[in-house]
């Protein structure tokens, strides 16, 4: 079926969506947002699967992946009209289509949204940094050079956490594609 002959039916959806190894493929895909080799998106798929890194799975593990991938599920997502994959380059893109699937998948609402946090912390750092300069209250007995060692610290620490949290995200099976 040609993408922009017919839309993906509900049916077509959750038969693509019921296996997991072809929403690991739809989900690594979308955060690459660039065509992908299959044998990277083996890689990564092993790995989701195994719960390990992609440094750490076996060759064996791989290989399971990587045939799974190019003999079914790529195939089918092709058929589709999701991906394109190109057997000359071994390239596997999304593609527009991709799009009907979004509403059908979980959104991580557990995820922390780093941007209030770091609007929120702007905000409080404007606000303590303006109380000490204009003196108010007791905030005027404390050196703006302690104060913004406090907010540099602030935004250190914050980011750290912030890059802890990714680094996690990415070793870790996204949350909507846990079972």
């Amino acid at each position: 079926m040609a993408p922009s002959e017919q839309s993906l039916s509900q049916d077509d959806v959750f038969e693509l969506l019921s296996s997991p190894r072809r929403r690991y493929v739809l989900y690594h895909l979308r955060e690459a947002n660039e065509p992908i080799e299959l044998t990277t998106l083996a890689e990564q798929v092993a790995a989701w699967e195994n719960n390990t890194s992609i440094e750490e799975i076996t060759e064996q593990e791989r290989k399971r992946v990587y045939v799974s991938l190019y003999q079914t599920h790529i195939p089918r997502l092709d058929e589709a009209g999701v991906v394109s994959y190109d057997k000359d380059s071994g390239m596997v893109m999304l593609q527009p289509d991709a799009d009907e699937i979004d509403t059908y998948l979980n959104s991580s609402d557990d995820e922390l949204p780093w941007q209030w946090v770091y609007l929120g912390l702007a905000a409080t750092s404007t606000v303590l940094l303006g109380l000490t300069v204009a003196n108010v209250l007791f905030f005027g007995a404390i050196s703006e050079a302690v104060v913004a060692a406090f907010i540099v610290a602030a935004f250190v620490v914050t980011a750290t956490a912030h890059a802890v949290d990714r680094l996690q995200d990415k070793q870790s099976i996204p949350s909507e594609l846990q079972n």
